[in-house]
């Protein structure tokens, strides 16, 4: 009986490494494909590439059909606003790159053909840097001169918050996106929009 019971155990013992060596094998295994660029895939819930693509579209075509733009077109003699962009700050609870969303917001808005963009404070330096390297080494025909700037009429800032409300498995987070468009020469704010988002996350109990 004693030999029974030993040889039973043994063959548990083996059983239950051979399932634990087989879920490791299985947990470490890889699998990668390419999907489209625009696709919607949202694995953590964290702010993604998703979020900030639909944000600046929604938000920044909101902008454009509002009364400001035409009453700025006409001041303007028929000659479309120029923008440039300020701060968008993150004050969220993590890290999103700001740059990407700041980049979808330059897209939407010079592929919609109603505004010109101008550099930002930090590009204009580096265009400014350049221009001054062209006096000294470039062609007199070639070489670019100071003070020949064009000035924005419009700059775009904003901020990007959230909060987040967790109770066992579940979380559910908040962002709020709030752009605004201000008047560099009087300071009257234009246009303010905000966009907000709702994500609820629920992780399984079961873990192997």
């Amino acid at each position: 009986m004693k030999t029974f019971h030993s040889t039973l155990l043994s063959k548990l013992v083996f059983l239950s490494i051979f399932l634990i060596a087989a879920f490791a094998f299985t947990g470490c295994g890889k699998s990668v494909k390419r999907v489209a660029s625009d696709s919607t895939i949202d694995l953590s819930g964290n702010w993604n590439d998703t979020d900030s693509r639909l944000v600046a579209e929604e938000m920044l075509n909101d902008c454009l059909t509002k009364p400001w733009y035409q009453n700025v077109v006409n001041a303007k003699n028929g000659q479309v606003p120029v923008v440039v962009i300020g701060r968008v700050r993150n004050l969220s609870t993590e890290h999103i790159n700001t740059s990407t969303f700041i980049n979808d917001i330059q897209r939407v808005l010079i592929n919609s053909g109603k505004v010109d963009f101008v550099a930002n404070a930090e590009e204009r330096q580096q265009l400014r840097g350049e221009i001054d390297s062209q006096t000294s080494n470039a062609t007199d025909e070639t070489a670019k001169e100071r003070g020949q700037e064009v000035g924005a009429d419009l700059m775009l800032t904003g901020t990007i918050n959230s909060i987040v409300d967790q109770s066992g498995g579940e979380t559910v987070k908040f962002y709020q996106v709030d752009l605004e468009l201000t008047d560099l020469q009087s300071h009257r704010k234009l246009w303010i929009g905000n966009k907000k988002i709702k994500k609820h996350i629920e992780k399984s109990a079961l873990k192997l």
